[in-house]
């Protein structure tokens, strides 16, 4: 991309549910060199993810439902961008409810941001002929067959009608009408499935389990594990994640690619990790898994590897680390 032939000299990325933790982590790396336009409805995000952000000139945030047409004439604050002289060159889409615990009360809403509001985004990138990174999940493959890590290839199994079903199907449509846009109108569009990860501004009580760890680690609270002693996944550092979507971004990829962290812990080890780190005094107890507990998959990143040159780099103790900081100096912020 010549910025010198940008009107503003910097490329305009849009970032729906940009106020949610992964969106908003990307905003941070980005806005260092772009101008981002976060676009969120805050069913599920949080304003706190973005306040620094919203005092940066490169920032700007729309209150908007992607389920709903965009119209840029009604938000005057984007003047500045020059949005009719240079367009949009990128759009990063990650609006839809992700918590496993509202999968069930937002399933009409996750079903909707994955089909009219992904289609709206598109519509959008087909206008400004701009990159589509769609954020898919882990979740398209649904059950995994076997304890192998999972391709790209793999096919899935997923329940169609469970309670799980309106994310994990929802999900797997939003990939089938992006593959539809590239193909019929030859659309530059990238789909990322996510496999777990973790970091700064995750929330606590979605049902993800390094976040309500370390809350609960500092509060000196047993530490839940919905599963037994050998229940094991992989974690991904936030900033890993960012790292790995602007390399798709800029990418020649075609087709849908892992992102995640090819090593497994169990999740006693991370309880325990987390328990140390903190000088806490909690103790680990185990649960039968809930119904919106999903399966946890192990990726094979061979494709990210080799087609982006990415891997993750931060290890799971520098990363907790970091997560423990981050919680520890914003607790009143996760106070229920």
């Amino acid at each position: 991309m010549n910025m010198s032939t940008l009107a503003t000299g910097r490329p305009n990325i849009i970032i729906t549910g940009g106020a949610g933790f992964l969106g908003s982590n990307l905003a941070g790396d980005m806005v260092k060199t772009s101008n981002i336009i976060c676009i969120d409805n805050f069913i599920t995000g949080n304003q706190k993810n973005i306040d620094i952000l919203l005092q940066n000139p490169y920032f700007e945030f729309l209150r908007h439902d992607i389920t709903r047409p965009l119209d840029f004439d009604q938000f005057p604050e984007l003047k500045k961008f020059q949005i009719k002289a240079q367009g949009i060159q990128s759009i990063y889409n990650f609006a839809c409810p992700t918590s496993p615990s509202n999968h069930a009360k937002l399933a009409l809403e996750i079903l909707e941001a994955n089909s009219s509001g992904t289609k709206n985004m598109l519509d959008l990138a087909k206008e400004y002929h701009a990159v589509f990174v769609h954020i898919s999940s882990q979740h398209i493959y649904g059950k995994a067959m076997s304890s192998q890590p999972i391709k790209e290839s793999y096919l899935g199994a997923v329940d169609p009608i469970g309670p799980r079903s309106a994310y994990d199907e929802g999900k797997r449509f939003a990939e089938t009408i992006a593959s539809y846009y590239k193909r019929q109108f030859n659309l530059n569009v990238k789909i990322a499935r996510l496999f777990t990860c973790y970091g700064p501004k995750m929330a606590i009580n979605d049902g993800r389990s390094i976040p309500d760890f370390i809350f609960d680690a500092l509060n000196n609270k047993d530490l839940i594990i919905y599963g037994d002693e050998k229940t094991e996944n992989t974690f991904c550092y936030v900033a890993d994640i960012v790292d790995a979507l602007i390399k798709i971004e800029k990418s020649s990829l075609a087709g849908a690619v892992n992102i995640g962290h090819y090593e497994k812990y169990t999740l006693k080890n991370i309880a325990e990790r987390i328990i140390k780190l903190c000088e806490s005094s909690s103790v680990i107890t185990y649960k039968e898994p809930d119904w919106h507990v999903a399966s946890y998959n192990i990726p094979d990143i061979s494709l990210a590897k080799e087609e982006l040159g990415w891997f993750p780099m931060v290890d799971i103790e520098d990363g907790l680390l970091r997560t423990i900081e981050y919680m520890r100096s914003n607790l009143r912020i996760y106070q229920i």
